[in-house]
C-alpha cells in the first residue's frame, strides 16, 4: 500500500549526540515530525523511523506484532549508536512503551527517556474481551486525532486491529516485569486530561523504575497527542534542556 501523506521515515545527521523519536500504535511518523525537526534544529543526530504496519492501511499493521515493532526501534537505535557518542530515547504513547523496552534491555546505551503520555496497561473495560475476540473479529473503531488543538490530523487509522492490540498486551506486560532494569535518566511528560492512556501510567512508571533522574512535567493545555498539541513547545524545549544537560556530563558525574 503506498505511504500516507507524512508517513515516511525521517533521519538527519547532526552532532555526537542522537536522538531515536518513536511513534504511537496506528500513528505514524507525521505526529512526530514537529518534534523531530526540532531536535534535529538543535543540533541532534535524529532517527524517526515508520514503524512495521503503520503509515499505510489498517490491513496492513494485522499481521504485524509487538517483536516486530520492537525490531524496528532495535535497528534504528543501532543506527545511531554506530554514530553517535550518546543516544535519547523519546517516545509517544506505545513509542514511549517501546522507548522502555529499549531501556530495559539495553540499559548501557540508551542515555535517557522522554516519554510523552506513555503507556504500560489500560483501564478499558474491554481490555478482558480482548484474548478471545481477536479471533473473530479483526478490528475495533479507532482511536485517533485525540487532539486539542484544532486543525490537527495525527494521520492514524481509524480501525484498531485486534491481534496486534493483544501483542501490545503483551509487549506492556514483558515491560512491568522488567520495569526495575530501567536505570537510564527520565523526562515523562503528560496530559491533565488524555482520553486515551489514563494517568495511572505515568504514576505506575515513575514509582517502578530504578532511575534515580526522574522528572514530570504536567501538560495542562494538550490531549493525548501532545506533539501535534497546544503544548508541543514544551515537549520540544523540556527534551532538549534534558538533552544538553545531560550530554554536557562526562562519565562519573
Amino acid at each position: 500500500m503506498p505511504l500516507l501523506p507524512g508517513a515516511e521515515p525521517f533521519s538527519h545527521d547532526g552532532g555526537p549526540v542522537g536522538a531515536l523519536v518513536i511513534h504511537g500504535f496506528t500513528g505514524q511518523p507525521r505526529s512526530m515530525r514537529p518534534w523531530a525537526d526540532h531536535l534535529a534544529a538543535a543540533g541532534l543526530s535524529v532517527e524517526l523511523p515508520r514503524l512495521p504496519g503503520h503509515g499505510t492501511a489498517w490491513q496492513d499493521m494485522t499481521v504485524t506484532r509487538w517483536d516486530d515493532w520492537y525490531a524496528e526501534v532495535d535497528r534504528s537505535f543501532s543506527t545511531l549508536t554506530d554514530r553517535c557518542e550518546q543516544v535519547f530515547v523519546m517516545g509517544l504513547s506505545m513509542g514511549g512503551s517501546l522507548a522502555l523496552r529499549l531501556a530495559e534491555k539495553r540499559p548501557d546505551d540508551v542515555a535517557g527517556l522522554v516519554l510523552v503520555n506513555p503507556a504500560v496497561h489500560t483501564e478499558r473495560w474491554d481490555r478482558h474481551l480482548l484474548p478471545f475476540v481477536r479471533h473473530v473479529v479483526k478490528s475495533f473503531p479507532g482511536i485517533i486525532n485525540d487532539i486539542k488543538r484544532p486543525g490537527q490530523d495525527e494521520g492514524g487509522y481509524d480501525k484498531l486491529p485486534l491481534q496486534p492490540a493483544y501483542s501490545l498486551q503483551q509487549g506492556w506486560a514483558q515491560i512491568r516485569a522488567d520495569i526495575t532494569k530501567v536505570t537510564a535518566p527520565l523526562l515523562l511528560l503528560h496530559s491533565r486530561e488524555d482520553h486515551v492512556v489514563e494517568p495511572s501510567n505515568a504514576a505506575w512508571i515513575l514509582a517502578n523504575v530504578a532511575s534515580t533522574d526522574t522528572t514530570e512535567v504536567w501538560l495542562e493545555d494538550s490531549y493525548h497527542v501532545a506533539t501535534l498539541d497546544n503544548d508541543a513547545p514544551i515537549i520540544f524545549d523540556e527534551s532538549v534542556k534534558f538533552v544538553h544537560r545531560l550530554a554536557a556530563q562526562t562519565p562519573g558525574e
